[in-house]
Order: C-alpha cells, then structure tokens, then sequence
C-alpha cells in the first residue's frame, strides 16, 4: 500500500478537490434526501430557527414509499405519472436519434455550405434553453403564435396547445426534441467520419445497395457512438425540468416525475418534502435499473461499456 501511494499520491491529490466537491454537493444532500423519505417532514414540522421552533417530524418507515406506490390519491399517482415521463423520455429520445442521425448522414456528404448548414444546426443547442423555452411558448401561443397563424391560413383547425389538453405534452415534445437534435448530430457525425471508407467501397464492389451498405456498415460502425447517446439522451430526458415547466408550468398534462417532485417540495399549503425526496429516490433507482439492464444488454452483444 505504501508502495501504492508512493507512486500514485500525485493522481490521488488531484482528485481529492473533485471527490470533496462531490461529496458535499452530492453526496451529502442525497444522503439526507434519502433519509427524509423515511420520515412525515414538511414545512410545518422542519426545524425553523427564525421562529425558534425545533424540528417535529417522526420516523415513518417505509409509509412514504407504500402511499407513493399504491396510487394514493393524496399523494398523486406515481404510475400514471411514469408512464407518462416513459412516453415523453423515449418519444423524445427516438426523435432526437432519427432525426440526428439523419442530419449527420446529410452533412457527413461532400456538399457546398457544408460548414454553414453545421453552424446553423448547431445554433439550437448553443442558445440558452429558457431563451427557446420562452421563444417556442410565444410560438405555440393560442391566439398569436405563428405556429397557430399558419394554420388557420391553411384551413387546418388551431389547437389550444400548452392548455389542459395532449397537445401540451406533443409541444414541450417538439420543442426537446428541437434541442437535442444538435447534440446527437454533432455524436453521431463524428461516428460516421471515424468508420473506414474502404468499408464501403468492399460494399459496393459485392453489389450492395444503398440500404445495404447503411444496415450493415454504417449502423455496426455507430453502435458504439449510438449506445452511449442513447443512454445520455434517456437519462438527460428523464430528468429535464426546465423545457417543461418554462413551458406549460405545474400542467397536470406534461406532468412528469422530477416535475412532480418539484411541486412537491416547493408548492402547496404544507410543502411536502417527505414526498418529495421519496420521488427523488424513485427517479434515481428508475435510472438505476435502466443504466444496469441496458449495460448487460450492450455486454450481450459484445459491446465493451
């Protein structure tokens, strides 16, 4: 062990801000997240030193976790509220690799602007997302947004769409999907110019057509790239805040789980913070399983992650 540091103290010293960092900024409120799911705290029973009143809250278990997954109705429904975030997180996710994908297939040619067309797609992932979350929300405006104007100057009837209705949920869709498409572009470009062309010159001289050449070259040659983006985008997407709530706000309709937690905590007549820090746990441990079941399903294929 000795030997150990001696050699290696240089590296351990320069990790030890970060893991301190980390410790106090992490770790240390997901320790106390953790443990206030096994109690009734809220506003009305945390401690309060303005109002000199000591801390009231009791012990409860395992309770928080029994309502939340039951579906008690005063503690909302966890699994609507799941399934809707599965079908805003892989929704998003699969417009985000399709259309990404295609993007970097198109850019990845030897076409005139090229260098333009890449700053141009890449402008929405550098604007600031609360900037787009406020341009998009005037855009899909009921009345003056020009997403509605253009309809009705058509002949196409103009939904309500950030109201209480679905269409709330398919705009804050479009418009995450909007923002991460330049992130998975810029990955998935990359990918292709690192696969070799001689690959695709072996193709075509066997007579492999087009799609051919894309299943069998261009796909083996991204899985690497696409595994790793996929479960960045998965897990960036379960947890995004801000597009929604800069968007819609507490709207029962685009409602997700980290949504919900946040509402939780931070409104209300008695902020529930026990709730709260039990969504969290949920979140993370969703995240968890998913990270571990897709990483033996990449280890089944070969895959080295």
């Amino acid at each position: 062990m000795r030997r150990f540091l001696d050699r290696h103290w240089y590296a351990y010293a320069m990790v030890l801000p970060v893991v301190v960092v980390i410790a106090v900024l992490v770790l240390f409120p997901l320790a106390q997240g953790v443990y206030f799911t096994f109690t009734d705290i809220n506003e009305g029973n945390i401690a309060n030193p303005v109002l000199d009143r000591p801390a009231s809250y009791d012990w409860v278990g395992l309770g928080n976790y029994l309502n939340v997954l039951s579906g008690d109705t005063s503690f909302g429904s966890f699994w609507g509220t799941l399934v809707r975030t599965l079908i805003w997180t892989f929704g998003c996710v699969f417009c985000h690799y399709t259309i990404g994908l295609g993007l970097a297939l198109l850019l990845n040619r030897q076409v005139r602007g090229r260098a333009v067309y890449r700053v141009l797609l890449i402008l929405p992932w550098a604007v600031p997302a609360f900037i787009s979350a406020f341009a998009w929300k005037y855009m899909f405006n009921a009345q003056y947004g020009i997403i509605n104007q253009a309809l009705r100057a058509v002949g196409l009837p103009d939904p309500v769409w950030l109201g209480q209705s679905d269409w709330a949920l398919v705009a804050v869709m479009v418009v995450n999907t909007w923002l991460g498409v330049p992130f998975m572009m810029v990955a998935l470009l990359g990918g292709l110019q690192s696969i070799p062309g001689d690959l695709y010159e072996a193709a075509e001289v066997d007579g492999a057509s087009a799609w051919q050449r894309f299943r069998h070259v261009t796909l083996p040659g991204l899985q690497a790239v696409s595994s790793t983006v996929v479960l960045l985008g998965i897990i960036w997407t379960f947890n995004m805040f801000a597009i929604i709530y800069l968007i819609t706000g507490p709207n029962p309709n685009t409602r997700i789980l980290v949504t919900y937690a946040f509402e939780r905590f931070f409104s209300g007549a008695s902020r529930d913070y026990a709730v709260a820090s039990t969504y969290g746990v949920l979140i993370l441990s969703v995240l968890l399983v998913f990270a571990g079941v897709y990483r033996r399903a990449l280890r089944k294929q070969g895959e080295v992650w």
